[in-house]
């Protein structure tokens, strides 16, 4: 893979950021990885992990960087544009990895001088695991990334910066799409916001829950119960920032549901067997185009060695 980057700075160094210093070393995209964290135990432990020059300052982190990923929980990208921003280089690249795009658009383009290019972006992929002990190169491989391109922007230098942060996570190992930036956040209030606050809610419910007790919930949990626990074990600063930047896509779909949930309650209240039975396949075949896109795998188990 041809370098692309001379120097990539690397604001947060969570499972995203050191995963994107792992990548960065074994793509061979750019010859330095500069990073800096505003936690000093995590810069710490950045160095002692081989990351990349880790620094105590975000200006000084991000000096001639050509390109500068944000990692930060969604909340605090703005903070961390206004903190690095002494540092950029003129024609830096900016982009960030936030699940919520809107909102950072306004906020962090409201920050950055006008001698750089801002291109957002969202790496569809993720673990419950967070710190930088949990990044990995592999992290992205045949995950969906997208950009969302700051509308109206027709200059050929940003189309320029924009050709080349899709470059950037292509040699990842990703698949690039591009899309406005509230329709992605309608669209990953589906995907993935929903269901994280479902998981969240649900997980909270079974403990507080007084005709079990905590220990027969743990002892007895089954493939669901368990799946929404992995869900619910995600960072929840990240989480929190999500909800609160994303909120009115995220209360359109959870309306929605809610509505589908009720008519559900009533189809157990009164034995609709067929209103049950036509959702419950309609749903089930939502999950054969999962794995026939790619999304997951169709192996017994998703793939557990056991139950």
């Amino acid at each position: 893979m041809a370098m692309i980057f001379d120097r990539i700075a690397v604001l947060g160094v969570g499972l995203i950021g050191s995963s994107i210093a792992h990548a960065a070393r074994e793509s061979g995209v750019t010859r330095v990885v500069q990073l800096y964290d505003a936690d000093p135990e995590v810069c710490q432990r950045a160095r002692e992990l081989g990351l990349g020059e880790v620094f105590d300052d975000p200006a000084k982190a991000v000096e001639k960087a050509e390109l500068v990923v944000l990692c930060v929980p969604v909340g605090a990208m703005a903070a961390a544009v206004e903190a690095a921003k002494p540092g950029l280089k003129i024609g830096a690249i900016i982009t960030d990895v936030g699940s919520v795009k809107q909102a950072v658009v306004e906020s962090v383009g409201a920050k950055l001088p006008t001698y750089v290019y801002f291109v957002p972006g969202h790496p569809i992929a993720g673990t419950e695991r967070s710190g930088p002990d949990a990044g990995f190169a592999a992290l992205f491989h045949n995950r969906w990334h997208i950009l969302t391109p700051l509308p109206g922007d027709e200059r050929e230098a940003y189309a320029a910066a924009v050709d080349q942060v899709e470059e950037f996570w292509r040699a990842f190992g990703a698949d690039v799409e591009r899309m406005a930036p509230d329709r992605h956040d309608v669209v990953l209030a589906v995907t993935s916001h929903l269901p994280h606050l479902i998981a969240f809610n649900i997980v909270a419910m079974a403990e507080d829950l007084e005709s079990v007790t905590e220990s027969e919930v743990v002892k007895y949990s089954a493939s669901g119960f368990r799946d929404f626990t992995r869900i619910a074990a995600s960072d929840p600063t990240m989480w929190r920032d999500v909800f609160l930047n994303n909120k009115d896509a995220v209360l359109e779909v959870l309306g929605r549901f809610s509505e589908d949930l009720a008519a559900l309650q009533r189809a157990i209240r009164w034995s609709d067997g067929d209103t049950l039975y036509a959702l419950f396949d309609r749903a089930r075949r939502m999950r054969r185009e999962v794995i026939e896109a790619g999304q997951d795998t169709s192996a017994p188990n998703w793939g557990r060695d056991r139950d």
